[in-house]
């Protein structure tokens, strides 16, 4: 080898500090006429598989290695002088140079991360065999020694370097890129290595790769560091010299330096790493009694099968016990012969460790679901003869592939699952898997106009040129003739364009994927480094690049709607102890009958628009039907479902071209839906085996043309000898060939439809339940918990407000109604909910506001929390008004820490010993808030109203406004189906709940506000003449309907700019009264004072039932405030007088609480 090679060179996974795009790095290389080329990116190795097989593909050999931080001091060191680590390069020479660098990198992250993963000299001590050092850019420690003028100090670091590595393993780098400090210290550098007899070595330290890309490298530096190009280049790259100099430039550069560039040839002739793709790291497990693997499979297997069918799991209507157990036969034999026996294992390990620890498990995901042996090892629970499901779809013995079965756990539980997975493995053997977040198209517009200082307005209008669609790139937009037109109109936008393409599609971020996980035998850093995110070990290699290297992936994967379902179940067992979900019956037609209405909003996979539009249109009839609707609403196949409607409707006009496809196709009504039904046909109708049958289908859909033309012939042949016409069957050829990429693996789709079904049922047999549990779901999206409300009303179920003696943490089942959850509050913390429900369970309902501080004095009691519970009304029922507990409850709280304080102490005098208790705070005689205050305030505690709403006088205005809601402008702008649009038309009515203005460039005033609906709430702007125009309108707490246009901006919510506005007048005052007065009788009902009261004889109480949650919350309040006031309580339901055994403390407060409670009408004092 000769010329030159660059051994100091950083791709885009430096993360926003490196232009070099990984496909690109080889192609440049073998343009230069170079052999070889270093990959050394910023303390991390992300990209070195990735790199390595563009340069294999190229012919160019490739040379793993990594710039390092070096701690100067300690790894462990956290300090102001430890935040500023200096770089060292290093390469790997061999094996052995690998493994010590993954390492190196590795504990970069888990011991020695502080701003940058660190290594320290005593890592590099232990770690160096196997590596070549390179001292490193002017961040290195011996160029910053230099520049500091201390050059005994840089030669006894070069000196410390060369003890560690070996004095033919260390090089003193030099580089030039025309930056002072280098030209400073270049002659020095060369002085040192004669000095201390060390070799030099030229870099360039390329961050891009031609000269032209340099501000493409500084556009990257302005994201990274949310700085403007116009600020100046970034410090260090003040240069465009960082690119990827061919020979000639890097020997004119460093030819008089002796041995500087021939060195770089010699370093590459010492680095002899290559991946090994072939060999395959499975992990073992662990098998009681030392038995082997595949033996203890079998059996497991075996006693799976004896237990589903003594539990009547199995299909045996239609399908012998001798078929399912030779189907079990067979795969056991594929799983054996293939060596993933004990990948089987670990799989029903941990899934049977979540079942028998209750943590929801879904009923199957993806292909493995088609796997009788998963079925019966308890790991899916769907059974695959019974659905026509494909063991080779999964497993295939004519392709070796990796087994993949992925694994739905509840939401809020996964994380044990991983937890036990880690300990059961070791912590240095189980990792979860890095994903990348990269430079979208609409995105790296964005961020490229911030960093050239672009107007919003010309980038915006950009961005929005590109169609939202996923994986759409700008390349793809610049064909359609609104981005073309920009494009082509003026200088800055084609700059802005030109920069985007450039940085399209380059890692920004790292985070943690949502489900994988990797297992290995040895310990990781053993096969690959690992990062940190967030304290989580995670891979540094991506998910494909974990595979390639042979290490298998678990998939774990959170799934919400099992976590509704559990929820929901635990409420119905309060009621029905016997109730589980797994023997509900697949043929419920009320659930049909839901599902066939598009009732569907909170079933899984079948709420959005579109979907629930199919449904009706299809009226599903049996679970098949639902597996269908799963398979087809989804890009590719959808163009089928109008066909399917028509043959679900009339199924006696189908025709089969071909009578074999009748039995493959019946369910579906003619049409190819599923994947496994392609394979069907090929092995029907052609006689291949499933296996091979997979291979073409795979082909198939992925277009390999040579593959497709070989197999038509044979597939021909062989539907010519099972006596089917030749013209027909290519006619079916080249049908399934265009479809092959749309068909959907029904195993998958199965599964799913289990959860769709069950949620569903759910939905129709248990709404109370099923509507709690997804409002719990929902926590913190107020726009679904309002939707989901609304829902629930229509069906006669209300949310009752938050009660401190009756809501538990979580939404809960209350008579015929729901009870809103105590979590749901905002400024509320779960451990000192968890403690006041626990109170109330040891202690019995808190019978004051008092009794409920006191009892609570011991926990995390805070003034946030008590007041966000006071606004939100759930102190309501214990008889004082919210004003009156505002008033007091500070200093209420200040007298019990302060008690509580002086007894932890001991500081207790004479008095205070005889006064135990802390000073009691009497209430002050206020009315009660005003309707919008106590409104205001519900909002602002709960995201809801309780008492009313707000619009509830403006019922005739609204009726007329002619408006959307906001909730439907948010989800068909911001839904899977999008059908607001950027620009569409829009009108809203509501109240205006938030205000504020702004000043523009020439001073006028734009105003920014919220207006909310029953349902949602949106942001509008008025710009300065529209706020000027509309000024007597746009003020807090009016009522107004707004006209616009909607403006949808990249990763902001949609807003209304603002055209038009004019006033909703109220009902009138009878019309308006009687909402409040129900509300809060205080408003609509004059209050008897206490000397009034004090002369009733008897109280006089009207309620639904004993049993209605009215009667309780009373029950309640009678209970808290004993006295001389005798009660009546009426039930309606039996008419019958029940008299109360002890009287009652009768209050004005009290009396309005009942009011409020009851309605004044059902209040009667006597």
């Amino acid at each position: 080898m000769s010329g030159f090679v660059h051994l100091h060179l950083h791709s885009e996974y430096s993360l926003l500090d490196g232009a070099c795009r990984i496909k690109d790095i080889a192609r440049r290389a073998k343009e230069c006429g170079h052999k070889a080329v270093a990959l050394t990116d910023h303390g991390v190795m992300y990209g070195a598989v990735a790199f390595y097989r563009a340069c294999v593909a190229e012919g160019i050999q490739p040379i793993i290695g990594c710039e390092v931080y070096v701690a100067p001091r300690s790894r462990f060191g956290k300090g102001s002088s430890d935040a500023h680590p200096n770089h060292l390069v290093l390469l790997c020479q061999n094996e052995i140079g690998y493994r010590n660098l993954i390492d190196l990198v590795s504990r970069g992250f888990t011991e020695g991360f502080y701003a940058k993963p660190r290594v320290d000299l005593e890592l590099l001590r232990s770690h160096a065999e196997g590596l070549i050092a390179l001292s490193g850019c002017l961040a290195g420690r011996i160029p910053q020694q230099l520049v500091a003028g201390d050059f005994e100090g840089a030669c006894q670091t070069a000196r410390e370097y060369a003890a560690i590595f070996g004095p033919d393993r260390f090089y003193i780098e030099i580089q030039d890129h025309g930056l002072p400090e280098q030209k400073q210290i270049l002659p020095l550098l060369a002085r040192l290595a004669k000095v201390c007899q060390l070799p030099l070595v030229a870099t360039n330290d390329c961050h891009y790769l031609r000269r032209e890309d340099a501000e493409t490298q500084a556009v990257l530096m302005c994201i990274q560091t949310n700085s403007r190009l116009d600020d100046g280049r970034p410090i260090g790259f003040e240069t465009d010299e960082f690119y990827y100099k061919d020979t000639g430039e890097m020997e004119m550069l460093f030819g008089a330096f002796e041995g500087a560039v021939a060195n770089t040839v010699k370093i590459a002739e010492r680095c002899h790493f290559a991946f090994d793709f072939e060999q395959n790291h499975l992990p073992k497990f662990p098998c009681p009694d030392g038995r082997d693997a595949v033996s203890y499979l079998r059996d497991l297997a075996e006693s799976g099968f004896l237990r589903r069918e003594a539990a009547g799991q199995l299909a045996t209507d239609r399908f012998s016990l001798e078929e399912y157990r030779a189907r079990m036969t067979y795969e056991l034999s594929v799983i054996a012969g293939m060596g993933y026996a004990d990948y089987f294992l670990i799989v029903q390990d941990y899934v049977n460790f979540a079942k028998s620890k209750k943590i929801p498990v879904g009923p199957g995901r993806g292909s493995g679901a088609g796997s009788v042996v998963a079925y019966f090892l308890g790991i899916t629970d769907v059974d695959p003869l019974a659905f026509d499901l494909l063991f080779e779809r999964f497993l295939n013995p004519e392709r070796v592939s990796m087994p993949d079965i992925d694994v739905d756990f509840c939401y809020n539980r996964r994380d044990e699952v991983i937890a036990y997975v880690t300990e059961r493995y070791g912590r240095d053997h189980v990792s979860q898997i890095i994903t990348f977040g990269t430079l979208a198209a609409r995105a790296a517009v964005r961020d490229v106009g911030r960093a050239l200082g672009i107007s919003y307005q010309e980038v915006d209008a950009v961005a929005k040129a590109i169609p939202r669609e996923l994986g759409i790139t700008i390349a793809d937009a610049l064909k359609l003739p609104d981005l073309k037109k920009l494009y082509e109109s003026k200088g800055v936008f084609k700059k802005l364009i030109d920069l985007a393409m450039a940085l399209e599609g380059m890692p920004r971020n790292m985070s943690i994927h949502a489900a994988g996980i990797v297992i290995t035998e040895r310990p990781l850093a053993t096969y690959l480094p690992l990062a940190a995110s967030n304290g989580v070990v995670v891979t540094q290699y991506d998910m494909d690049t974990v595979a390639a290297l042979g290490l298998l992936k678990f998939d774990f994967l959170g799934l919400r709607y099992l976590t509704i379902i559990d929820d929901a179940v635990a409420l119905i067992r309060t009621e029905d102890p016997d109730f589980d979900i797994e023997r509900i019956p697949l043929d419920d037609a009320a659930t049909y009958r839901l599902i066939a209405k598009g009732a569907t909003s909170g079933v899984f996979q079948l709420e959005s628009g579109g979907m629930r539009q199919m449904l009706q249109s299809l009226a599903p009839n049996c679970f098949e039907d639902i597996v269908a609707a799963i398979a087809l609403y989804r890009p590719g196949p959808m163009d089928s479902i109008p066909t399917f409607i028509e043959n679900h409707q009339n199924p006696e006009k189908v025709v089969y071209k071909i009578p074999q496809l009748a039995p493959i196709l019946r369910a579906t009504y003619g049409c190819v839906v599923y994947q496994e039904q392609v394979m069907q046909i090929f092995r029907e109708l052609a006689g291949y085996t499933f296996g091979h049958a997979d291979v073409v289908r795979r082909a198939m859909a992925k277009k390999k043309a040579a593959v497709m033309a070989a197999e038509r012939e044979g597939f021909l042949d062989g539907c010519l000898a099972n006596g089917i016409d030749r013209t027909a069957a290519g006619e079916l050829f080249d049908e399934l060939s265009s479809f092959a990429n749309y068909a959907f693996n029904k195993s998958h789709a199965a599964a799913y439809a289990v959860i769709s079904y069950q949620t569903a049922y759910l939905k129709e047999h248990a709404p109370k339940a099923y509507f709690a549990a997804l409002l719990t779901s929902e926590l913190g999206n107020m726009p679904k918990i309002a939707a989901y409300i609304s829902e629930a009303g229509k069906r006669g179920i209300r949310v009752l407000p938050p009660d401190i003696n009756e809501s538990g943490i979580h939404f809960s089942v209350s008579g015929e109604h729901i009870r809103f959850g105590l979590l749901a509050l905002k400024n509320v913390g779960r451990q000192f909910l968890e403690a006041v429900v626990e109170e109330r369970r040891i202690g019995g309902p808190y019978r004051s506001f008092d009794d409920f501080l006191d009892r609570m004095s011991t926990h995390d009691l805070n003034k946030r929390q008590v007041e966000a519970l006071i606004k939100s009304g759930a102190f309501d029922t214990l008889g004082v008004y919210r004003s009156r507990l505002m008033a007091v409850y500070e200093q209420m709280i200040d007298n019990l820490q302060s008690k509580n304080r002086t007894n932890l102490t001991g500081q207790l005098d004479m008095f205070s010993s005889i006064i135990s208790e802390a000073p009691r705070v009497s209430y002050p005689e206020l009315p009660e808030y005003p309707l919008r205050r106590l409104l205001a305030e519900e909002k602002e505690a709960a995201g809801m109203y309780f008492s009313g709403h707000v619009l509830d006088g403006f019922s005739e205005a609204l009726s007329v406004a002619r408006v959307q809601s906001i909730r439907a402008i948010l989800e068909g702008a911001e839904g899977e189906e999008q059908t607001v649009f950027d620009r569409d038309n829009a009108a809203v009515a509501g109240i205006i709940t938030a205000l504020t203005t702004k000043a523009t460039k020439t001073g006028e005033q734009m105003a920014f506000f919220t207006v909310e609906d029953r349902m949602g709430e949106i942001e509008c702007l008025a710009f300065p003449k529209i706020r000027e125009r509309f000024a007597a309108l746009i003020a807090a707490d009016a009522v107004v309907r707004v006209e616009g246009t909607v403006s949808l901006r990249e990763d902001e919510p949609p807003k209304i700019l603002v055209t038009r506005m004019e006033e909703l007048l109220p009902n009138g005052v009878a019309q308006t009264s009687q909402p409040q007065q129900q509300a809060h009788a205080q408003e609509g009902v004059v209050l008897p004072d206490a000397a009034t009261l004090a002369r009733v004889r008897t109280l006089y109480l009207r309620v639904p039932s004993l049993q209605a949650p009215a009667c309780t919350q009373v029950m309640h309040l009678l209970a808290s405030a004993r006295g001389k006031t005798p009660v009546s309580v009426f039930d309606a339901s039996t008419k019958v007088y029940h008299k109360q055994q002890e009287g009652f403390d009768l209050t004005p407060e009290r009396f309005g609480a009942l009011c409020r409670l009851l309605g004044a009408d059902n209040v009667v004092p006597k």
